[in-house]
């Protein structure tokens, strides 16, 4: 083969192998396309479907737990965790101000336990709610808060739990399978999920009419509660 038909023939082979590269190419493109995106619209859709409702810091859903009147012009939602120390905080100040605020506002409480920190704070939570389902939310949800300083600290808190659920004539059985049921649990996780929304980084964290206190000092609180309480009435 002379020189002349060596470099007819590379040509030809560069030719042949550009083609093969372009092939190549378009069929990755035409497999991402069809291979992709579907699997992005599963991904997608499993997120909305699996998602469950995120509920509004001014908005009751039908499974808040709610103390006080609803009609109420102002809302108060607490998003905290039964074991941090800084929510029985909170949850003494908002005590010691409701007799002062009760005709004016509404408290909403929604769990958000942060077990990376407050181990027991799950097991916390689901007591709370399945005691709700006995129409007893409020007093075990006082009682945990009373009793952070007693249960935080120890290994196992179920049988110190259970103690309080006896105190309080909770229907034990009643309480196990309402712990253990899919309703129970997917209503702290919505309440968890709803948090992160409202932009809830750290417990407790506190809305008044949807306004985040940066400081929920009682000051504060009753601060933001007048000017909410005073805005609704001047539009009625």
């Amino acid at each position: 083969m002379d020189k002349r038909a060596q470099q007819k023939q590379r040509k030809e082979e560069k030719q042949r192998a550009t083609a093969h590269r372009e092939q190549t190419r378009a069929l990755l493109l035409k497999f991402g396309m069809f291979g992709v995106a579907p699997i992005l619209l599963l991904l997608t859709l499993y997120i909305v479907f699996n998602q469950g409702p995120t509920y509004s810091t001014v908005e009751i859903a039908d499974n808040d737990h709610v103390r006080g009147i609803s009609a109420t012009p102002v809302s108060i939602v607490v998003y905290a965790d039964f074991q941090c120390p800084a929510c029985a905080t909170e949850h003494q100040t908002m005590t010691r101000i409701w007799p002062n605020i009760r005709d004016k506002a509404h408290l909403v409480f929604r769990h958000f336990p942060v077990t990376t920190a407050h181990p027991h704070s799950w097991t916390a939570s689901l007591y709370a709610e399945a005691a709700g389902h006995q129409d007893r939310f409020w007093e075990m949800h006082d009682y945990l808060f009373a009793t952070q300083g007693i249960w935080a600290g120890l290994p196992n808190v179920e049988d110190e739990f259970d103690s309080y659920a006896l105190e309080l004539n909770l229907d034990l059985d009643q309480l196990h399978a309402d712990i253990e049921s899919s309703e129970v649990i997917q209503k702290l996780r919505n309440d968890q999920r709803g948090g992160n929304s409202a932009g809830v980084r750290s417990t407790p964290s506190v809305f008044v009419n949807g306004r985040i206190v940066a400081q929920p000092t009682a000051t504060r609180i009753r601060q933001l509660v007048d000017e909410e309480f005073a805005a609704a009435e001047s539009t009625d």
